[in-house]
């Protein structure tokens, strides 16, 4: 009995020794592409706007308001005239 319970044991901690090593695999995979992405978009491409909006309501006598947070990417030359 001592036996099957030390196997069984062992073989929970190297599976999760397992996860763990793959799961920290792709936390850098993930992180690693979204710095990426987010220097192709900044630094790569020419002629992009990024507009951030924040709009709160007029109306401010209750607790949290509730605003909104708009995020767009304008794609082209941004003062083309057509």
């Amino acid at each position: 009995m001592r036996f099957r319970t030390l196997k069984i044991l062992r073989a929970k901690r190297i599976a999760r020794e397992k996860r763990n090593r793959t799961t920290r695999w792709m936390k850098y995979l993930v992180s690693s592409l979204i710095i990426a992405l987010l220097l192709i978009f900044t630094l790569g491409c020419s002629g992009v706007k990024h507009v951030l909006q924040i709009e709160e309501p007029t109306d401010h006598t209750q607790g949290d308001d509730g605003g909104k947070l708009k995020y767009k990417i304008i794609w082209g030359d941004v003062n083309q005239k057509e």
